[in-house]
């Protein structure tokens, strides 16, 4: 089977892994720059703009670092129930 060639110019980005469009805003900040350099060699290679790399690699960064209530919940009743074992094994 042939593959179709991308065009270069062509930002797909608006149509990947956006399944709502939410309302942007602008920020400012800095990176050291070859650190950009990449982010925008990969939006070139991926047919993608900065901005949507960005968003999402932002968003994924928040929900790895963010500690769901849940998550708490089953560490609190585990150590509860655990309570006398932890004892044990402190001695």
């Amino acid at each position: 089977m042939r593959y179709k060639q991308y065009d270069a110019n062509l930002d797909i980005s608006g149509f990947v892994n956006h399944p709502l469009q939410m309302q942007s805003i602008k920020i400012s900040s800095k990176v050291d720059e070859e650190t950009w350099n990449e982010l925008k060699a990969l939006a070139r290679e991926t047919h993608r703009n900065v901005s949507g790399l960005l968003t999402e690699a932002i968003g994924e960064y928040v929900r790895r670092k963010r500690v769901r209530p849940e998550v708490l919940n089953h560490l609190e009743d585990s150590m509860n129930e655990n309570e006398e074992l932890g004892k044990l094994l402190a001695k």
